[in-house]
């Protein structure tokens, strides 16, 4: 019997520009582009293909060389066209020039009764040899899995209420039965349980609500009711020593299309959105897609910030960039580089702030959609204690205690004030509301590193 459960604390930020629920067949891009910095806990990526090679959707890229086993691979066929490199030869990223029909590598078949007689084993090496393995997300510290740990449960957050935050209705219509089977294949892996966590206010998508063999949790209330460790949180909290994998459906369902037809199918629907934007909708495409073709011709006016993912937790990518492998979401917002007289308290009509005083008018409509840019209003300055970040954070944590802890470096006091427990998503709002303008999300990353390497 699943769990229902009230937040309370929280904020959700209206943006306009939220995709209409229509899926628009394009040209595939030309490029599509796989990037380890999209992934945490790989620190020395080593490649295992060269300019010019030829490669299949579910043919290896690289793997870090302190777990081989962890292959990361390609999303379409094609020819790798760049291999990017930075600092110290730090890989950044590989380019395939992709062909007009996918052809994919192939792996084993499961029935389902196959899945039932599988080992672990054979179903962790199916898994890590495709490259869907690195779906899964390891709490704590956010990083890929670890093969040879066994998690107490998993979880999948089943909505997303974030800005702009597609429709999982939409992103997953008729993918039931790929959904079910990689929650079976799931199952074989933890000792606990899988839990999916649907949203109490919205009509819950079939493909969630009629999953068998795992528990279905409801949640109500503001942002960030949809972020998974606020979930785990109130379900089974994380302790220190306990391990905890998370993924989102869009991985679950490859699993389910790689155990049933034995392809890596990286193929997804990705939301345009953003008040900049003229049609904001759904496309059809593959994970790490190059933009240009869903944007061109398609924008308000130029200057603008294109983010992969939403505006909160998002990466600015550019026109010219690739979507991030764990993202299905594009905002497109105003850009805000321009200077203001004390605009930092300056009330406003066009302002939305947490804050009363600073953003009343947005209290007095709190459903209308707003046209916000990017403009933070402020410059870092002096940590300024409001204890406004405990008011949207629906956890038992101490938000600024755990932020000064890690500035200060002190592991002890970071591990009592549950530093295990939080990854960047979990508290983005902290950095919203942050009169003192801090990057509080680099600054929780900066903890979790000190941690984990302590």
């Amino acid at each position: 019997m699943g769990k229902f459960i009230r937040l309370k604390k929280g904020f959700t930020i209206n943006l306009a520009g939220k995709a209409a629920p229509k899926v628009v067949e394009t040209d595939q891009p030309e490029t599509f582009v796989i990037k380890p910095t999209d992934f945490y806990g790989i620190y020395l990526p080593k490649t295992v293909v060269n300019v010019g090679d030829q490669v299949k959707a579910g043919s290896p890229l690289f793997h870090d060389k302190r777990h081989e086993q962890i292959v990361f691979t390609a999303p379409v066929s094609g020819e790798i066209v760049e291999i990017k490199r930075g600092e110290k030869r730090k890989l950044l990223e590989i380019k395939i020039l992709a062909d007009k029909k996918v052809e994919h590598a192939s792996f084993k078949k499961y029935s389902v009764s196959d899945i039932n007689n599988a080992s672990v084993g054979e179903i962790k090496e199916q898994l890590l040899a495709s490259g869907v393995w690195t779906n899964l997300v390891q709490r704590p510290f956010g990083i890929v899995a670890d093969p040879g740990a066994t998690p107490k449960a998993i979880h999948i957050s089943a909505f997303d209420s974030a800005p702009l935050a597609p429709d999982y209705s939409v992103l997953y219509k008729g993918q039931d039965q790929f959904f079910q089977i990689g929650v079976d294949v799931l199952k074989k892996l933890t000792a606990g349980a899988v839990h999916v966590n649907t949203h109490a206010a919205s009509e819950i998508s079939t493909v969630f609500s009629q999953v068998k063999g795992a528990e279905v949790n409801k949640f109500s209330g503001p942002h960030p009711a949809g972020c998974v460790g606020v979930q785990i949180h109130h379900i089974d909290p994380i302790n220190k020593g306990d391990v905890v994998w998370t993924i989102s459906p869009a991985g679950v369902i490859q699993i389910g299309k790689l155990f049933l037809n034995g392809v890596y199918d990286a193929s997804k629907l990705v939301a345009v959105t953003g008040s900049e934007v003229k049609n904001p909708q759904y496309y059809k495409t593959y994970t790490g897609a190059s933009i240009k073709k869903f944007i061109d011709g398609n924008l308000n006016n130029d200057h603008v910030r294109v983010i992969s993912g939403n505006a909160l937790t998002g990466t600015a990518i550019g026109k010219e960039g690739h979507i991030g492998f764990f993202d299905q979401h594009i905002t497109v917002l105003p850009e805000g580089d321009y200077a203001e007289f004390v605009g930092w308290i300056t009330p406003g009509a066009r302002k939305l702030s947490f804050q009363r005083a600073l953003g009343l008018l947005s209290f007095l409509s709190p459903g209308k959609e707003r046209v916000l840019d990017t403009n933070t209003h402020g410059e870092p300055r002096a940590f300024v204690q409001s204890g406004v970040f405990e008011q949207v954070t629906p956890m038992d944590v101490l938000p600024t205690h755990l932020i000064k802890s890690i500035m200060a470096q002190d592991i002890d006091e970071m591990e009592a004030l549950g530093i295990y427990e939080v990854i960047e998503e979990d508290l983005a709002l902290c950095e919203f509301v942050d009169v003192s303008k801090h990057n509080v999300q680099e600054i929780i990353r900066e903890g979790i590193e000190l941690v984990q390497n302590s």
